[in-house]
């Protein structure tokens, strides 16, 4: 019977270390360092590619070379615990922990002979150069679309919306908890949403904006990203899953930075689904489609949000996984153009006018535009990706790339006209 289970054990071993060593999504292995553990409520947190996992652990999650027992007792058996170096593998698309192997960079399963590293992925794309920013694209078109961010090919607010963003900014003041006026001890809170490359940039604007020293000392920014949260998983806070998941961690965030739902003003979001495979224009009206969900979603939970600022996907270039390659991470932007689109021509199911009907969403508008075609230079600022921005994948970010990402945020809501009345120290 031993010799069975050895048997068996050795053989899911290989099964799993044969997988990890494919390619593709539901097969990526990371490697990365536990930060801390809690197996009472089947928590752990992994340092990898220079972000922090919040995964949950799989009740059947596999833990090669360890023998039978509780979960605990394979834990225990692999030396699992805070400061540990492992392979592990996630769910597709969800923050679900389903296998793990302790062991160091060097031996990472699917070297080849000698410990030599194996060849490393291929991109997926291998040349994103008929792709333009939209910026730049203009009144050009895309498969038959218009570029710009904006309507005709603009890339700046028709002035009508950009008044109407003025007015709301101008309503944002400090609140209390609930949500009441309070220039003491009131907060007005910006507010993360989105999937891990948003928690990645979120960290980057926590560090840039702890270095900076003109941001309004009543602002609170709260990173409510979360690893494996994309869009198609959060439309629903009702749906018994990930979705009531992904905004209660929201609440407990909040709570744990001492504000509430009542203080939350403004957003910043940026979305995208796992491993897109409709093609163009198809995925993009998808995603459009469930960032319009998201957004009443924000409207019913956070009253007093004004303002709700989108950015789409970063470069997918260097993706060495189907997770969000080119051109999909491009076409992201026409999925967040298409939805202000939406809110300028009168979509009632974006209303943030009280005075035009019931309201169902913040004002919209774009954020910082997070794409550029890898390492070609945009003409209106210079921004541009190496690929040592990215991680292994080629997709998450690198430590350098979370600085990059997080500066670009700090430059948007200091210069926008809509973010400067609040976000800046002197208002102006």
């Amino acid at each position: 019977m031993q010799l069975f289970i050895r048997s068996s054990l050795a053989l899911l071993a290989a099964c799993v270390v044969s997988c990890w060593a494919g390619s593709g999504t539901a097969q990526e292995i990371r490697h990365g360092k536990v930060v801390a553990l809690d197996l009472e409520r089947n928590a752990i947190t992994i340092a990898a590619d220079g972000a922090e996992l919040k995964l949950d652990i799989s009740p059947g999650m596999q833990v090669l070379d360890t023998q039978r027992g509780t979960l605990a007792e394979r834990f225990a058996q692999a030396g699992l615990k805070p400061g540990t170096e492992l392979f592990f593998r996630v769910n597709p698309g969800t923050d679900v922990l389903n296998a793990v192997r302790v062991g160091p960079a060097q031996n990472r399963p699917g070297r080849g002979a000698g410990g030599a590293p194996a060849a490393p992925g291929e991109r997926v794309t291998k040349d994103t150069s008929h792709l333009k920013p939209l910026t730049e694209l203009g009144q050009g078109k895309y498969q038959g679309f218009t570029g710009g961010l904006y309507p005709d090919g603009a890339n700046e607010r028709p002035s009508a919306h950009e008044a109407a963003g003025l007015r709301r900014a101008g309503e944002v003041r400090p609140l209390d908890a609930d949500g009441k006026p309070d220039a003491e001890r009131g907060r007005i809170v910006l507010l993360s949403v989105g999937m891990s490359n948003t928690s990645q940039l979120s960290q980057g604007f926590e560090a840039a904006l702890r270095g900076a020293d003109d941001v309004n000392p009543k602002l609170l920014f709260v990173n409510g990203a979360q690893g494996g949260m994309t869009a198609a998983a959060i439309q629903d806070p009702e749906d018994d899953g990930r979705g009531a998941q992904y905004w209660r961690v929201v609440d407990e965030r909040l709570k744990a930075s001492g504000v509430s739902r009542a203080q939350v003003q403004a957003v910043w979001i940026k979305q995208a689904d796992a491993g897109p495979s409709q093609g163009f224009p198809a995925y993009a009206r998808t995603l459009q489609s469930e960032l319009q969900m998201i957004l009443h979603v924000i409207q019913e939970r956070f009253p007093n949000c004004k303002l709700a600022y989108l950015s789409s996907r970063t470069y997918g270039g260097f993706a060495r996984s189907r997770l969000n390659p080119e051109p999909y991470a491009y076409e992201s932007g026409f999925s967040v153009k298409w939805l202000i689109e939406d809110q300028l021509t009168g979509n009632a199911e974006l209303n943030f006018d009280p005075k035009k009907g019931a309201v169902r969403a913040p004002w919209l508008s774009w954020g910082p535009y997070l794409w550029a075609e890898g390492t070609t230079k945009r003409a209106a600022d210079g921004f541009a990706y190496v690929p040592e921005d990215f991680g292994s994948d080629g997709t998450h970010h690198s430590p350098q790339g979370i600085s990059k990402g997080g500066e670009q945020l700090l430059k948007f809501f200091r210069t926008d006209a809509t973010a400067k009345p609040w976000f800046s120290k002197n208002g102006s």
